[in-house]
């Protein structure tokens, strides 16, 4: 079977308004009460999308593309359609610096429950209200890197299908498990907070606090079951959640240095919090 492979000079095609003309907020409503699309960016993140289980709708590519970087996935999917373009005319996308001339508009999932991710296991990041993408990208990655069984996250963070997200994610994101605290639930630091102790997690808050411990504490290494609950940008964890966790915690630092990017402490944490015994 012959690719469907489909040379555009202009992007005027309706077929092409996901690529041109929607945001990402747009796409994520597109289809409703359907599930959304979101649009993937770079071989590699597609691929580990596709190998999660997402489906693809169509394809955009640079030309020379064709036969270089994309062959592998043009040969994956044959049956869906494959628009290809002069970078020119790609670059008329605004917003769009393609990253290896290649873009891929895909069907999202449901997501999955919080009991299903969590059930077996042992260490789990949370995320409140973390709304810039590349942070949120940069944490996936150092939680596949760094032995995160799983990411759960507030209802205001930022999307990690977004394409910034998933790209500075290197396609992590379609590794570790996610899903968010749903919003018909209650609170998220309410009544999600109360599912996960029934769990048996214990909740570790990422702050500074005069009765934080050194994240070094043996208390933290010692717990079968603990998630490490980081804040949004700037103003870090609510008062309410930090009250509600069993464990606040700080990096120490040095030269005066009070505290890290999120991303950065995530990591940090990680590192240390997801050492395997």
């Amino acid at each position: 079977m012959e690719p469907n492979i489909i040379e555009i000079d202009n992007l005027d095609s309706p077929e092409l308004a996901i690529y041109a003309n929607r945001n990402e907020s747009q796409l994520l409503h597109i289809n409703e009460p359907e599930l959304g699309i979101f649009i993937a960016e770079s071989p590699n993140v597609i691929i580990r999308a596709m190998d999660a289980g997402y489906e693809p709708i169509s394809f955009l590519l640079e030309k020379k593309s064709v036969d270089k970087e994309a062959r592998s996935l043009i040969d994956r999917w044959k049956n869906v359609p494959i628009y290809v373009a002069e970078m020119d005319v790609l670059e008329q996308i605004t917003g769009f610096k393609l990253t290896r001339g290649v873009l891929c508009a895909m069907k999202r999932k449901e997501y999955p429950s919080i009991e299903s991710i969590c059930q077996n296991a042992r260490r789990i990041a949370i995320l409140e209200d973390v709304v810039n993408p590349t942070n949120v990208g940069a944490i996936f990655r150092s939680a596949a890197a760094l032995n995160m069984d799983a990411v759960l996250l507030s209802p205001a963070c930022s999307d990690p299908l977004y394409r910034r997200a998933a790209r500075v994610s290197m396609g992590t994101v379609f590794q570790v498990p996610w899903t968010y605290f749903p919003k018909s639930e209650g609170s998220w630091n309410g009544t999600g907070m109360d599912k996960l102790h029934a769990m048996g997690f214990k909740m570790a808050a990422m702050a500074l606090d005069d009765k934080a411990i050194p994240i070094s504490d043996e208390r933290l290494h010692s717990e079968d079951k603990l998630a490490i609950v980081l804040g949004t940008e700037g103003d870090g964890l609510s008062d309410e959640t930090i009250s509600k966790c069993d464990y606040t915690v700080i990096i120490p630092m040095t030269h005066g240095v009070d505290s890290l990017n999120v991303a950065a402490a995530s990591a940090v944490a990680f590192w240390e919090l997801g050492k395997k015994e």
